[in-house]
């Protein structure tokens, strides 16, 4: 007796049709042409009258092949897991054969395995059974509980600290978009914020699709010296501690003495860090795939706690479904935040915002400014996947910055941080104030 055949006898005898919706079920799932048929019948027949299930007599009347079976005593879920697995069966006995064509005709192995990676994904989401529709007062107790004790464990809940007080916190399991005008500091912002959140304990993943993985890494030693304060800067009327020479250690040209403590630097510094940070750079000869899957993968493999996407926009976008413009980065934006979720990570994205005149003062300096939010360029649908969307905009001309919130799905839309900017030296942190700046005056 086909499984199918009793799940559908039970909704006819249960006027149940919506069962079928509740539980997952579709016409895919069944694998007989009768099924199919009296399937079809009562979905419609349900449509047409307030979700009622024909009687068995008018599915046999339509459907001739159909055999009846009155007073099924299983529970749905059993039936509907026996034809899930039937599914599931039928499903590789039609993809093996079309797997063994692609291999005999010379595909290589790389696109075997994603033939292979993106069908098991399509035969379980084709195929997964559902009991329930997400939780309620009468279940929610346990998982609920079960859960606190394990955010308050700090296992599957996590804050990584911003350096900029506007900002507060990244908080696991959500994306940000950080976003301003070419050439403002958006990446080195969000570098900034990947180190922190490496030195409390992170694994970062940076997936750099602008930069060359020496420039990446001449950044993170920099910003790391800088905290250390391997050397002073004077600045704003204070003297700061910053860190080496970035132009000096890009192009080789280190004095022989901080040439010394560069090399020392660059032996100790996996010892003054807590967690990990792992660079994808553009210019990696293995980093062909840039798409979604391949970012998961790398999430998995590194154990990713805070990811970067710089930029976003060249990311290899997920198919254009919608069929609309703007379809294909919009689908990837919603997938990267369903991604963010499904692995726990904080995801940090960083986008384009529109040019806009600015304005100069009387001495000629750029005003700051951030941009709006309706300024998003590239990927609109990052505004609205973002957990918060962070301005940025800085002159290394005059030493200063501003980021700020433009969104925030917890508050904090119109918070500005003003920061000193002076990336050369690893100097990018928040402007203090008040007596904790009054000793480092020069007077």
């Amino acid at each position: 007796m086909e499984y199918g055949t009793l799940l559908i006898s039970k909704v006819i005898d249960a006027n149940d049709p919506s069962a079928f919706a509740r539980l997952g079920v579709t016409e895919s799932d069944f694998p007989t042409k009768a099924e199919k048929d009296a399937y079809k019948f009562i979905t419609d027949y349900a449509e047409r009258n307030r979700n009622s299930a024909p009687s068995y007599a008018a599915v046999t009347a339509e459907v001739p092949d159909f055999y009846y079976v009155p007073e099924v005593s299983d529970a749905y879920s059993h039936l509907v897991g026996k034809i899930k697995d039937h599914a599931i069966k039928l499903a590789l006995i039609d993809y093996v054969p079309k797997l063994n064509e692609k291999f005999d005709a010379g595909a290589d192995g790389k696109e075997l395995l994603e033939d292979l990676r993106k069908n098991i994904e399509s035969i379980e989401a084709r195929t997964q059974t559902r009991d329930k529709v997400g939780t309620d007062l009468l279940t929610v107790r346990d998982k609920f509980l079960a859960e606190y004790e394990r955010r308050k464990a700090g296992e599957s809940f996590r804050l990584w600290k911003s350096n900029y007080s506007a900002i507060g916190e990244y908080v696991s399991s959500n994306v940000y978009t950080i976003y301003g005008k070419s050439g403002r500091g958006k990446s080195i912002i969000a570098l900034e914020e990947a180190i922190a959140a490496a030195l409390a304990g992170a694994n970062v993943l940076l997936w750099t699709l602008e930069m060359g993985w020496y420039e990446v890494w001449v950044r993170i030693f920099v910003s790391v010296s800088g905290r250390q304060g391997v050397t002073t800067a004077h600045s704003h009327g204070m003297d700061l501690t910053a860190g080496f020479d970035s132009s000096e250690v890009r192009n080789g040209k280190l004095s022989e003495e901080f040439e010394t403590a560069f090399q020392f630097f660059v032996d100790t510094v996996n010892e003054q860090i807590d967690g990990n940070i792992t660079v994808r750079a553009v210019d990696d000869e293995d980093f062909i795939n840039r798409g979604l899957r391949e970012l998961e993968a790398d999430i998995q493999t590194t154990k990713a706690d805070f990811v970067v996407i710089d930029p976003f926009y060249y990311l290899d976008y997920e198919r254009n479904t919608s069929k609309t413009a703007g379809g294909d980065s919009a689908n990837t934006s919603i997938m990267f935040r369903r991604l963010a979720g499904r692995t726990h990570a904080v995801g940090l994205a960083i986008t384009q915002a529109d040019e806009t005149k600015g304005d100069e003062d009387e001495e000629g300096n750029r005003e700051l400014a951030l941009p709006n939010r309706e300024d998003v360029k590239k990927t609109k649908q990052l505004l609205e996947d973002a957990y918060m969307l962070i301005g940025v905009d800085t002159d290394y001309k005059q030493g200063r910055g501003l980021v700020g919130v433009s969104k925030g799905r917890s508050g904090g839309e119109g918070n500005e941080t003003e920061i000193l900017y002076i990336p050369q030296v690893g100097v990018i942190r928040e402007m203090v104030v008040g007596e904790e700046v009054a000793d480092q005056f020069i007077f």
